[in-house]
């Protein structure tokens, strides 16, 4: 029985890792990855670190790994001294350290299981952030970019980072536009990291413009490297154009997208600028809410319900996403954590009426349940035995 089959649900359910990406590396390894690279530091300089994280949440239960590439990008690298070579080198490298986990990890099960027993596979998602996860300090949960991918703040004391000027918009698109598409080419143009990897996560995206872009970078990928669409049969030879999704954030219950009325774009409306067909660009496998306290949960999912069930009227139903944080409050200013009472058993326990109040729904074709910032391989483990009974 596979690990899509393999559910309590009448969909099907699988269990996505947890936050990787900085702070399990800090609280469980006791890596320091303060500074402008974040968790991109360690591939290079410790990437056995890397790999034993990976292998943590895997025999914690994780059916998808998530790569060490959130805050990966060549501005990223230049920022640092490396060259866009240097770059491109280490960001394949930590597709490869995936790899090398998920290997590692068959392995052990070859060793350990019974003839009963049946080997649980293993999928590899590429992490993408925003473009706001490049900057320093980061933007992702404000979502205040520098010209051209936002407006020009220099001049006023007033912050946004809404366009009232629809050229400038545009000029921002393309701009992200640029910048998603340059960044999915390196891991496009190398066949063994692609084939390797299963699904393309885009994590964290803050505005509805940097939405359009990376559908404009996705639509622009599947033209120029010669990828079979998702949903499209594909021809001998062909390489195919991996799951996709796009995760929002929502740091409050709200998305950070302001607009030029005075109000935050509505959790509908960031839903149907990721899901819906629009000037014929390709609509993501599914969509998804992460670095979102899991309170604010059940009031977005029923936000976006409507727009997944016109999704499903019209094409499929897309897959939903959700890795909210353990609940503990992050402090940009200082980049530290006050820690909060919501961990372990208790946090699984609410993720599992989370994902059954989502089946219930019936709008989504099954659900990816996993953590981001502060939830462990203690959390996933308790969410693994939640989902599957283990």
């Amino acid at each position: 029985m596979t690990a899509e089959e393999k559910t309590q649900y009448s969909f099907p359910t699988l269990v996505l890792d947890g936050g990787l990406v900085g702070t399990t590396l800090e609280d469980v390894f006791h890596r320091d990855i303060s500074g402008p690279l974040w968790s991109a530091k360690p591939i290079e300089e410790d990437p056995e670190v890397i790999i034993e994280a990976h292998l943590a949440f895997l025999r914690a239960g994780a059916d998808i790994i998530l790569t060490s590439t959130y805050q990966c990008a060549h501005n990223t690298f230049e920022r640092s001294g490396y060259s866009r070579e240097d770059a491109r080198h280490i960001m394949l490298k930590s597709v490869r350290l995936a790899m090398e986990a998920k290997h590692r990890f068959l392995e052990e099960q070859r060793d350990t299981k019974t003839s009963s027993q049946q080997l649980r596979s293993v999928m590899v998602a590429l992490s993408l952030g925003p473009y706001g996860a490049t900057l320093y300090p980061a933007q992702e949960f404000d979502g205040f970019y520098p010209p051209p991918f936002g407006p020009d703040l220099s001049r006023t004391s007033e912050k946004t980072n809404t366009f009232e000027d629809a050229s400038k918009e545009q000029a921002a698109i393309e701009a992200l536009t640029t910048f998603h598409f340059e960044r999915l080419s390196v891991f496009a143009d190398e066949p063994e990291v692609w084939d390797a990897v299963d699904f393309v996560a885009f994590e964290t995206v803050p505005l509805r413009r940097e939405i359009t872009a990376i559908r404009r970078a996705v639509a622009e990928l599947q033209t120029t490297k010669d990828l079979v669409p998702i949903g499209v049969p594909r021809n001998d030879g062909n390489r195919m154009m991996k799951r996709w999704w796009i995760s929002t954030v929502h740091p409050d219950g709200r998305y950070p997208e302001m607009t030029v009325e005075g109000r935050r774009a509505t959790t509908t409306e960031v839903a149907e600028a990721a899901l819906l067909c629009e000037n014929e660009l390709p609509s993501p496998w599914g969509f998804g809410i992460n670095c979102t306290s899991i309170e604010f949960l059940p009031g977005l999912l029923q936000e976006v319900k409507n727009v997944a069930k016109e999704v499903a009227v019209g094409w499929r139903k897309p897959w939903l996403v959700l890795y909210p944080n353990r609940g503990d409050l992050y402090e940009p200013k200082t980049q530290t954590w006050e820690k909060r009472n919501k961990e372990g058993a208790g946090w699984a326990e609410e993720m599992r009426t989370v994902v059954d109040e989502a089946g219930k729904a019936q709008v989504w074709a099954g659900v990816i349940a996993g953590g981001c910032c502060k939830t462990g391989p203690d959390e996933i483990s308790c969410l693994a035995q939640e989902l599957r009974n283990i």
